[in-house]
């Protein structure tokens, strides 16, 4: 058995529940993030001030600058303005907004809850297997690195047995869950590596 269908097949499942196309499972939201800012290549991107410093990181890491509008905001927001979207604290049936990159979290203290991890919602076919490589280190998963080509790359795959424990719950969240709270994050515009 490839226990890397443990990982399709977690892919396959959040996926078909939150409503997208395709799934792409990493390590974090935080490396959620920061792959789809290395995608589509940012430049500035604006967020609320008040949010996890991970986002901000991710901005940061895939060569863009920050920038922070005030945004009372519950469960998502997004990352403007390109067409992404910061989702770790909402994981419900049938959330996935057409046409986006929306970046979900499974940690522990999410909906979702398991050790580690996060995932890509979106519908890009061209998307899709790049991004898959770009969370494998760049490599083609299931190629020998002797016979692939390789792309910009980060070490983020979300292995397959953190990808089982999110499948088992997964198949026993209900179909609806409420947003987590977002109150206790500190306000980012005031730090001086995001100015």
């Amino acid at each position: 058995m490839n226990p890397h269908n443990i990982t399709r097949g977690f892919e396959f499942e959040i996926a078909r529940y939150c409503g997208s196309k395709y799934a792409v499972a990493v390590t974090s939201c935080t490396s959620a993030l920061l792959l789809c800012c290395a995608y589509l290549k940012v430049i500035e991107v604006e967020i609320p001030r008040y949010t996890y410093v991970g986002v901000a990181q991710s901005i940061l890491n895939a060569g863009g600058k920050v920038k922070f509008r005030d945004e009372d905001w519950t469960g998502l927001y997004q990352l403007k303005p390109y067409p992404m979207w910061d989702a770790a604290r909402r994981t419900t049936s049938d959330m996935y907004i057409p046409g986006t990159f929306m970046c979900i979290s499974l940690h522990v203290s999410k909906v979702l809850g398991v050790s580690q991890g996060g995932v890509i919602l979106h519908d890009d076919d061209e998307a899709d297997p790049i991004l898959r490589k770009m969370r494998f280190d760049g490599r083609t998963e299931g190629v020998s690195p002797k016979d692939d080509q390789f792309i910009r790359g980060y070490h983020c795959y979300l292995s397959p047995d953190v990808a089982a424990q999110a499948l088992w719950r997964l198949s026993l969240l209900p179909r609806h869950n409420n947003d987590i709270p977002n109150d206790d994050y500190p306000d980012l515009s005031i730090h001086a590596i995001f100015q």
